[in-house]
């Protein structure tokens, strides 16, 4: 039995999921985190953008749905029970991978100093081949990458950070959401209840929420096949520290 065949055990004490905008932490590893998070885990999320971007009507006011939309991100993080939410407020629709973002994921990341990082991943460019990730995701997920290895780590990235007293950290994990390749399963069974909650303070971008949770649990429920459970959530696990391996069967 190989590891993509049985439930993922390994815990972070402490995990940062970084995102492109409110609602995506959600739809992605939301029941993973709370479950991490029930076991004594410390979970903080990072959202690149308000979400600013993210309504249907010309007329809106950005400033208005961006308020909106870090409430609703608020109440869903105290659903799933994340520490704390940081915005970073970037341009959504326009997020781009550059140093002005690196330097804040950076600075995120030493100061939390998680075990783990979690965040979209960015060569998935064609979702299950029935859709086209949105640049906003790609960007998120390549900044978080190029943040965690090599900037995070390297004293000599971003000084003004060093001088200000946050000191270079290793993530020793990134596990890679919303993946057509997922190496590794968390088993959600308990807490996938949790995701749907969270997805339901989510009330200006969901408007059919059976919908949602249809699709939610049918998703789940097969990637829960996979390893002989009710609801699991997938990654593609890369582990940053080669002395950090797991045996490759059990």
């Amino acid at each position: 039995m190989t590891l993509a065949d049985q439930p993922h055990e390994w815990r972070p004490e402490r995990f940062m999921v970084i995102a492109a905008h409110p609602d995506d932490a959600d739809f992605g590893p939301a029941a993973t985190a709370a479950k991490w998070i029930d076991a004594g885990s410390v979970g903080w999320l990072v959202c690149c953008t308000s979400g600013d971007a993210g309504g249907e009507d010309p007329n809106a006011d950005p400033l208005e749905l961006a308020a909106l939309r870090e409430h609703e991100q608020r109440a869903a993080a105290e659903v799933v029970g994340y520490a704390g939410v940081t915005f970073l407020h970037m341009p959504d629709g326009a997020l781009a991978n550059d140093l002005i973002l690196r330097e804040h994921l950076v600075r995120e990341i030493r100061t939390f100093r998680p075990d783990a990082v979690l965040a979209t991943d960015p060569q998935n460019l064609f979702p299950r081949d029935a859709g086209i990730n949105h640049t906003d995701h790609r960007a998120a997920g390549f900044a978080a990458i190029d943040a965690v290895y090599p900037a995070a780590r390297n004293p000599m990235a971003f000084p003004s950070l060093a001088r200000a007293g946050l000191a270079a950290h290793k993530v020793r994990r990134l596990y890679m959401f919303w993946t057509n390749d997922p190496t590794v399963r968390v088993d959600i069974s308990a807490t996938v209840v949790r995701k749907l909650d969270a997805l339901r303070a989510h009330a200006s971008q969901i408007k059919d929420f059976d919908r949602i949770e249809g699709w939610t649990r049918e998703s789940s429920g097969s990637l829960g096949k996979d390893i002989g459970v009710e609801a699991a959530e997938g990654f593609h696990l890369i582990i940053v520290d080669e002395d950090d391996e797991e045996p490759e069967s059990a």
